[in-house]
């Protein structure tokens, strides 16, 4: 399996240097110089991980931290950048990235921790197949009895979490400390709720055969299991 990981940092010789090595391991590689540019490929090329720069000369790279893990959940960031004081890489691990390398840095510890990163957060399958509902994690894409389920990016990354706890029951708190980094939000519960409704009667207008997503009142939500 080919992974795809986007580097966004302002230095052109760091990404000439990440890009030849990275893809000699075998990964794709894209590259971009500014958050605009980065925030364009999150979308259209879908990567696998993102390796992000802190200082940006279009933004701050531990905003754009939060803002990427706010949006995608699931995505692994990897900040890179010259601060190496323990408040600076406390406030990027607390910010949602999953690792933190100081330049100068060699690039086989990077390679190290991104394929560290990729083991734990990345499926042990590519695929997914629950009944009529299958689930592509390369591609982030969900298709019910083969035909395309339309999806936001957040619906997307609760389906996973459902999924990845089929069987169980999971609480609000659970998905709230899963998939929810924003500390405003007044009521979790409501947020949290509307998202299920949404999902649940996504999938029920292309599957209404199965009660996938089952209501435990008082406790949270169960994920229909395989047989």
């Amino acid at each position: 399996m080919t992974y795809k990981i986007l580097i966004i940092d302002d230095d052109p010789d760091i990404l000439k240097v990440l890009k030849a090595n990275l893809e000699l391991h075998n990964f794709n590689v894209i590259t971009a110089e500014s958050w605009t540019a980065g925030q364009r490929y999150l979308e259209s090329a879908q990567p696998d991980i993102v390796i992000l720069d802190i200082m940006l000369p279009d933004g701050d790279g531990l905003q754009i931290c939060r803002d990427i893990r706010r949006d995608y959940p699931l995505l692994p960031v990897i900040l890179l950048t010259a601060r190496d004081k323990i408040s600076d890489k406390v406030m990027g691990l607390e910010g949602g990235a999953d690792d933190y390398v100081v330049k100068p840095f060699e690039t086989i510890e990077l390679i190290a921790r991104i394929k560290a990163c990729l083991r734990r957060l990345k499926p042990a399958d590519e695929k997914i197949t629950i009944r009529d509902i299958t689930i592509d994690y390369k591609r982030r894409t969900v298709k019910i009895k083969g035909e395309k389920l339309i999806l936001t990016p957040k619906e997307y990354d609760l389906l996973c979490f459902l999924v990845s706890n089929r069987g169980k029951v999971v609480s609000r708190e659970d998905i709230k400390k899963a998939l929810w980094r924003e500390p405003k939000i007044y009521s979790w519960s409501r947020v949290i709720d509307v998202h299920i409704q949404h999902l649940r009667q996504k999938i029920y207008d292309k599957s209404p055969e199965y009660d996938y997503i089952t209501t435990i009142a008082g406790v949270g939500y169960r994920f229909i299991e395989e047989n």
